[in-house]
């Protein structure tokens, strides 16, 4: 791989992970991952206040990691790109499963059966500290 490539856009990169650096808004992107959803939603699933929800959602618009979808007052959320769609599954690949349950989980998604579902909680039977 030839990572030279990446220079003109380190930049852009950059940004990408400094929005994925907060736990708040990785975990609404991962809420998103499972599907579009409203503020209500994604307050109740989060336990965030309104304002810092807003705050971490606008941060995700403008870094153009989310997109929204008005409907009458209600605005929906979802993620913005099929890259950002694959880097969430990835982390939830890499977070999310034990090793038992990932590679179950991956057959499934192979023949279209399963769909990635992230919390990004530590996984006891990975060893890793908390």
């Amino acid at each position: 791989m030839n990572f030279s490539e990446l220079a003109p856009r380190a930049a852009e990169a950059e940004q990408f992970l400094k929005a994925l650096g907060n736990r708040h808004r990785l975990m609404i992107l991962c809420e998103l991952h499972n599907g579009e959803a409203g503020v209500s939603e994604l307050q109740r699933a989060l336990g965030l206040s309104q304002s810092s929800l807003s705050q971490h959602l606008a941060r995700l618009r403008r870094d153009k990691l989310v997109k929204t979808r008005r409907e009458s007052q209600a605005i929906y959320y979802s993620l913005a790109t099929a890259d950002v769609t694959r880097f969430i599954a990835l982390l939830a690949d890499l977070f999310c499963a034990g090793d038992a349950e990932r590679v179950k989980v991956a057959k499934l998604k192979r023949r279209g059966e399963a769909k990635a579902s992230c919390s990004l909680a530590p996984v006891a039977s990975r060893g890793q500290r908390t």
